[in-house]
């Protein structure tokens, strides 16, 4: 039979910016993105925020409203801002997709126009499949508002809700338009959100970077008295690191069953899910660092002195290194509620077969497709006598 070898290649390029104040009147940065000089006409644009971003700054609303009535002429604001409800909510709930492309659509949005989002990761990834999807795509510019967010999931080219009980399990590969980091907007979060976005960075550090580890390290003490300049050094580093291996690694859609980025996240996402969410994300993410850097020891590619390291500095960023979800069912893989599940769910999730990423010291890792099911409950036990004694040594400085 005949064979037509059809090939082509197009290049994607978006700017991430750091900034301050972005609604703020005097920052021209945003209507500078959003403005193309060869149109007459004003650019339409619909902003979708986080309900608890808008909780933390009441102004944010109408500071948005005043920054599209100043750019008038240049900015078209063609609906109202939706707000929408932060964290997993809004990607477990059909309800809330819906409400974004009933918004999109009732605008009037054509592929010309912005969808601006502005939350944390989780809100992110739900506007971004939606604006993936409408029209084949709209032009998305994420104002990501938690560390997590600008350390990491922002930076990528994913979106995705979650259905079937599965994370991400609805999703989309679709580059955003634009990034801006706005630092103005984390003084107000959590401690544990202000902390647990960090173990992000400490994941790109860990298969990508040893320098930048130690950095961290080295600024653990800053990063939990709040110290802003370091964190926005910590954020700015991290991000580098993402975007690179995006540009650079040869698969930024993921069509390979290797998953880099995703060191540690088999386990992260599966006790997010047992934990009905009570885990933040990037707290699931740390538990799944820790795991998977004590297998790595436990199996004989990491140093010790090297895994001291690693469960030493995510324990100083007042990071679990355990939960009580990694104990259930270890004695069988298949009960649903078991975080060995998370295995063949993760290898389902890639396709292909099971690929886990492992170091063989801080900085170098390596992808393996087999895992030793009673080494890694040996990595379990271990966790949780690491927990345990931090639990036990915190209560007596606290004495």
């Amino acid at each position: 039979m005949d064979v037509v070898d059809q090939q082509f290649l197009v290049t994607f390029r978006y700017p991430v910016h750091f900034t301050r104040g972005v609604f703020g009147g005097t920052n021209p940065l945003l209507r500078k993105v959003l403005t193309d000089k060869s149109h007459r006409h004003p650019t339409d644009l619909v902003v979708m925020v986080d309900d608890g971003v808008v909780r933390a700054h009441p102004k944010l609303l109408a500071d948005i409203a005043v920054y599209a009535q100043k750019a008038d002429g240049e900015l078209h604001m063609a609906a109202p801002v939706l707000v929408l409800p932060g964290g997993e909510e809004v990607k477990n709930d059909p309800r809330h997709l819906g409400a974004i492309y009933e918004r999109l659509h009732d605008a009037a949005l054509c592929r010309q126009s912005y969808v601006v989002v502005v939350g944390g990761g989780a809100v992110l990834d739900a506007v971004g499949y939606a604006a993936a999807t409408a029209h084949r795509g709209l032009r998305l510019v994420r104002v990501p508002t938690t560390v997590l967010a600008q350390d990491d999931s922002a930076m990528g080219v994913k979106n995705g809700v979650n259905a079937f009980g599965k994370k991400n399990y609805l999703g989309a590969f679709a580059p955003p338009f634009a990034v801006i980091n706005d630092f103005d907007f984390l003084p107000t979060l959590l401690d544990r959100d202000w902390l647990s976005g960090v173990s992000e960075a400490i994941k790109a550090a860990l298969i990508k970077d040893p320098d930048f580890f130690a950095h961290i390290e080295h600024q653990a003490g800053k990063l939990v008295n709040r110290d802003q300049a370091a964190m926005e050094d910590v954020i700015r580093h991290s991000a580098a690191l993402h975007l690179s291996h995006i540009a650079t690694a040869g698969d930024p859609f993921e069509q390979t069953s290797s998953r880099p980025l995703d060191f540690g996240h088999w386990a992260a996402h599966k006790l997010e899910q047992l934990s009905r969410h009570r885990l933040r994300h990037g707290e699931a993410v740390a538990i799944g660092i820790a795991l998977d850097s004590t297998y790595s020891y436990l199996s004989g590619s990491l140093a010790e002195k090297d895994w001291r390291r690693i469960v030493d500095l995510l324990l100083a960023l007042n990071l679990a290194v355990s939960a009580p979800e990694l104990e259930e069912a270890l004695d069988d893989s298949g009960n649903p509620r078991s975080v060995l599940g998370g295995l063949a769910e993760f290898r389902e999730h890639l396709g292909g077969q099971l690929t886990i990423m492992l170091l063989r010291s801080i900085g170098d890792a390596f992808d393996v497709h087999e895992i030793d099911t009673g080494v890694m409950i040996r990595s379990i036990e271990t966790l949780r006598h690491e927990h345990l004694e931090a639990v036990s040594a915190h209560a007596y400085r606290a004495r």
